[in-house]
């Protein structure tokens, strides 16, 4: 394991410019071949990825954690999330990235479609939306008249019926879609988490009280308003433990702390093991 001074964060896999289009579309293969199949972890700062694998099979390292990619997969990879994959020579399907303002274009924050999606999620894939990104395939390789608009439309289409598959395989969305607050809770969670802000700033700028947030994050979640925080501090800490050489006391400042020993007691009451043995089971697994 040689973890950089920082998570590796890319526009497309390995490359650093910017997006010509809105969207990119490409097979697994023209990029992967050039790598032994291999991409090593990384994350898009701005870009969703959905990962569409209709032949061969692979491994998908998430977040610190492999998991099997079976022929007939759906990848959803939103941004933000650590990500690296190790494929079957061979192996087809195709890779659609999208850019964080064409997802706000398509989606409405009242619809709940969000929530979903900004689950890294790995499932059977639908016989519609394998032949949808094919179709934005093609159509992304041509340059027929109106192509950008038709490329909008298709890719709206993708997002929700990947929001739809995902929603649909994982139960506990059915509670989550019905609050609007929630969501945009879920929203300035992943905005300010770095910042440490009170809940009573969190329920403050929703204009209710925090005892009504626990509430909504109770019936949604099935946890306090203060735990969906500390989770998704949490989630980024074990990131960087994972994925970078930065030390603790970096990883506490960066995250919003003042003091590495509180972030360390934090992290330890929260995973279990104190953040450097956290990083030494992960080096030596």
């Amino acid at each position: 394991m040689n973890p950089a001074s920082h998570i590796s964060s890319y526009n497309l896999f390995g490359e650093t410019a910017e997006l010509a289009d809105v969207l990119h579309v490409e097979t697994i293969r023209s990029r992967s071949a050039l790598h032994d199949w291999r991409l090593k972890a990384h994350r898009h700062a701005r870009l969703h990825q959905l990962l569409f694998l209709t032949n061969g099979s692979g491994l998908a390292e998430i977040d610190g954690k492999s998991q099997p990619i079976p022929t007939g997969s759906l990848v959803n990879i939103s941004r933000g999330v650590v990500h690296g994959y190790d494929f079957a020579p061979e192996t087809r399907g195709w890779v659609v990235t999208l850019t964080s303002d064409l997802l706000d274009h398509c989606i409405q924050a009242s619809e709940g479609v969000r929530a979903p999606l900004e689950q890294a999620a790995i499932l059977p894939l639908p016989p519609e939306l394998g032949a949808l990104a094919k179709h934005l395939f093609d159509e992304y390789h041509r340059q027929d008249f109106a192509r950008a608009q038709v490329l909008r439309s298709l890719a709206g289409a993708l997002i929700a019926l990947t929001a739809r598959a995902i929603f649909e395989a994982d139960s506990a969305n059915h509670q989550r879609a019905g609050n609007p607050l929630f969501t945009r809770f879920e929203e300035m969670i992943e905005r300010d988490f770095r910042k440490r802000r009170p809940l009573t700033d969190y329920a403050r700028e929703l204009a209710i009280s925090p005892t009504h947030l626990n509430r909504i994050a109770h019936q949604s979640a099935g946890q306090a308003a203060s735990q969906l925080i500390n989770e998704r501090m949490l989630r980024e800490a074990r990131r960087m433990l994972i994925y970078t050489n930065l030390t603790a006391a970096e990883i506490a400042y960066d995250l919003g702390f003042s003091d590495p020993a509180h972030f360390s007691r934090v992290f330890s009451k929260g995973t279990g093991t104190p953040p450097k043995l956290f990083r030494k089971k992960v080096s030596e697994a």
